[in-house]
């Protein structure tokens, strides 16, 4: 029996990914907010343990980690999942709404691997799965802010993959696309109020997707979760893990359009290097 840690879990891919690890006969520490709304989502069994945690709070990272601890004596597989969308051009973001996005989806996430670690490395096993975005490798007009933290989750889940690994914690950043879930409700998602009209054509193109888009999206929730749980069985499970043709489909796009970019300017590119000595008068 392994015991998972995940945050976020009342609702979207968090009680579903909850449901699949019960159903697999293993143990689940999900947090929210709200626990009566974990146990609202998942009803009750003996191997769930619904617990407080707002990821902002430091402290509760820590007491949700004790009481996981208590009740089941290790934590195998943490799930940051915990996060929520921001839309709106860069300039429209005000700073509280920045702040905000920042303190759950980056530093949120900090908060409770920082608690969960120090445990994982004790036992020499573990795995991390980092929940960011196909918004994490290819940013968007409108997704500027919200992607700038989901390439934070990135940047951070490539670091810990290194660090981690000869502890024996296997680290991967799932980065779904657009999956049918409440994301673009207003529960997950805030929109910036500030409406600037210079943007119109570009992140008020955005906006408007987004609305038509909501609850038509592509992607199957109970597969990605069913998917997370095929991940934690492979013994050697990748860094990143795109989720979603259109996923998919944005990786591949954005690596030829590096490509091109890096052979256009390749010239300029490494024209830095070496002439230390140029100008240099005797």
């Amino acid at each position: 029996m392994r015991v998972w840690f995940i945050t976020g879990a009342s609702r979207g891919f968090g009680a579903l990914i909850a449901a699949e690890a019960l159903a697999a006969g293993d143990a689940v520490v999900a947090t929210a907010r709200e626990p009566s709304s974990v146990t609202k989502a998942l009803g009750e069994h003996p191997q769930l343990l619904a617990v407080k945690l707002d990821v902002t709070q430091e402290a509760q990272a820590h007491e949700a980690v004790d009481a996981a601890l208590r009740r089941f004596g290790r934590i195998d597989i943490l799930v940051n999942n915990a996060g929520f969308g921001l839309l709106g051009a860069v300039e429209e973001a005000s700073a509280q709404d920045v702040e905000r996005v920042f303190g759950t989806n980056v530093f949120g996430l900090l908060a409770v691997t920082r608690a969960v670690l120090p445990h994982m490395r004790k036992q020499r096993s573990g795995r991390v799965l980092n929940f960011s975005s196909v918004g994490g490798y290819a940013s968007a007009a409108g997704w500027g802010v919200y992607c700038a933290t989901k390439f934070a989750v990135e940047g951070l889940s490539e670091a810990m993959a290194e660090e981690l690994a000869p502890l024996g914690v296997k680290v991967t950043v799932v980065e779904p696309g657009y999956f049918r879930t409440d994301f673009l409700d207003g529960q997950s998602l805030t929109v910036a109020k500030s409406h600037i009209e210079d943007y119109g054509a570009t992140s008020g193109v955005t906006r408007k997707r987004a609305t038509e888009l909501n609850h038509t999206q592509p992607g199957n929730p109970a597969r990605l979760a069913k998917a997370i749980l095929q991940l934690v069985d492979l013994p050697n499970p990748p860094v990143r893990l795109p989720l979603g043709s259109d996923t998919v489909a944005r990786i591949e796009a954005k690596h030829q359009q590096v490509d091109q970019e890096v052979a256009a300017w390749h010239e300029l590119a490494v024209s830095t290097d070496g002439g230390f000595g140029e100008g240099a008068r005797g």
